[in-house]
């Protein structure tokens, strides 16, 4: 199978890899090609912006949570259709929480067998370009760096002194020089970049973007660079078509409402759900449904919205006290609890859960998770499944919840054995029929989730 793809990586983080990544998407399918983007990585936030470039779902490729196998299954299945695939390393080509480097953005492209591009910001650099490409070549030589992009170039004079050294020093090409220009920058909020779905003018914003790639970015060049990679081994069969729906399932989705991976509500539908999207913000309830899933997203930044539509607020409190099944993560764990305060100011959330939320200035949990489930909810006693948080809040005045738990595992659907969770040993509030969790869990690494979840809610129904 003939996939022309690249990796877009850079020495460190900040190196201008999401611009680069959404201006490459947003340029191609610009030019008619059908481009797949992916992400490296566990966040949700890049993959919006690649995703709303490419006009197709970007799909993350994350070593630790789905593992290597079920990584190229994905990127095999979805690459079918597709002209080009554009993959967006993480932090740093080499970095990784290993020495032995299992797990960084080199490591992804050994396994997609994919060249890599790196950007490299060029602010007070010149001559000193040459030795750091030199030894991002020779550090693990397997590794095909296919070309460099200068980034951040201050004008024409500095540009010809970094492709001389370049082409001095080194046998690696030139593909690109992008001047410094503050349109290309994409705006940064408090959990990194600002997703494409709040953001009002995302599409203009690519567009410039996309443009500026377009003109400073020898895009020809690259789709030969592309086309060099390796063939694919043929892509998995397709994924099954859908039994018959055995539950509805409603998924919040708006502004307020963003983190969802595109294999999660594969997942819930293969496993026999309808899924009806709502918007908690702007309906004034919720649809007809046997259950809910509310995943994660920024629900603090629209707190004023969310609290002015009560009457969205008093039928999803209802549903809660009657037993329906509600699946949380994170930010929708905080949109159940009786309030959210941010910045001085608290707005009133949904009250199902006894229980309030306050925001801070600095991450509570940040970082990848493994928990183990302790029977007590839809996952099987023992269960290992991995997952990953990144959370600004906490829990506070739940003592009333927490003796309602026992102030034991047997309340938590998991015990944390990596990770912080709710209060750094346990995570998975279990209220009536809530779940409401800390970790975001990837469908292709927790196989049981979505079957699982379906099943409790066919029971409880």
């Amino acid at each position: 199978m003939r996939f022309p793809r690249l990796l877009i990586s850079g020495p460190h983080r900040s190196s201008g890899k999401t611009t680069l990544s959404t201006g490459l998407c947003r340029a191609f399918s610009s030019a008619g090609l059908a481009v797949q983007p992916y992400k490296k990585g566990p966040d949700f936030i890049d993959p919006m912006w690649l995703g709303a470039a490419a006009g197709r779902d970007c799909r993350n490729l994350d070593l630790f949570m789905m593992r290597e196998e079920n990584i190229l299954s994905s990127f095999q299945r979805v690459a079918a259709g597709a002209d080009i695939g554009i993959v967006e390393g993480n932090m740093g080509l080499y970095d990784s929480l290993e020495v032995d480097g299992r797990g960084s953005t080199s490591d992804m492209a050994r396994l997609l067998d994919t060249p890599v591009i790196l950007i490299v910001d060029t602010r007070s650099m010149n001559r000193s370009i040459a030795p750091l490409l030199m030894g991002f070549q020779q550090f693990e030589p397997d590794i095909r760096i296919a070309g460099v992009i200068l980034n951040k170039v201050f004008g024409p004079r500095h540009e010809r002194k970094l492709r001389a050294a370049v082409e001095e020093y080194t046998d690696i090409e030139v593909v690109g020089s992008i001047p410094r220009r503050s349109e290309m920058g994409i705006i940064m909020r408090h959990l990194g970049l600002e997703p494409a779905r709040e953001h009002l003018a995302a599409d203009d914003v690519i567009d410039r973007i996309g443009a500026a790639i377009a003109e400073f970015v020898d895009l020809e060049r690259l789709r030969v660079i592309a086309e060099g990679a390796p063939p694919l081994l043929p892509p998995p069969g397709g994924p099954a078509r859908p039994p018959r729906s055995r539950v509805r399932i409603g998924v919040a989705r708006d502004r307020a409402f963003t983190f969802y991976y595109p294999e999660n509500l594969e997942a819930l539908q293969q496993a026999g759900a309808e899924l009806v999207p709502f918007s908690p913000m702007d309906d004034g309830e919720p649809p007809d449904v046997d259950a809910l899933y509310i995943g994660g997203g920024f629900p603090e930044v629209f707190m004023a919205e969310l609290e002015a539509n009560a009457d969205m607020r008093r039928h999803l409190r209802e549903a809660a006290a009657g037993g329906m099944p509600i699946y949380a993560e994170c930010g929708g764990l905080m949109y159940l609890a009786r309030s959210l305060t941010w910045k001085g100011r608290t707005a009133e959330m949904v009250g199902a859960l006894p229980c309030d939320i306050l925001m801070h200035e600095k991450p509570r949990g940040h970082g990848y998770m493994e928990l183990e489930a302790t029977g007590a909810g839809w996952f099987p006693a023992g269960a290992r499944v991995r997952g990953h948080e990144f959370h600004y809040s906490e829990i506070t005045n739940a003592g009333g919840l927490l003796a309602e738990l026992g102030g034991s595992a047997g309340g938590f659907a998991w015990k944390v054995l990596r990770g912080t969770g709710v209060d750094g040993s346990r995570d998975g509030i279990l209220h009536g029929g809530i779940l409401a969790s800390y970790a975001h869990l990837h469908a292709l690494g927790s196989p049981q989730w979505a079957p699982g979840f379906v099943s409790f809610v066919e029971r409880s129904r």
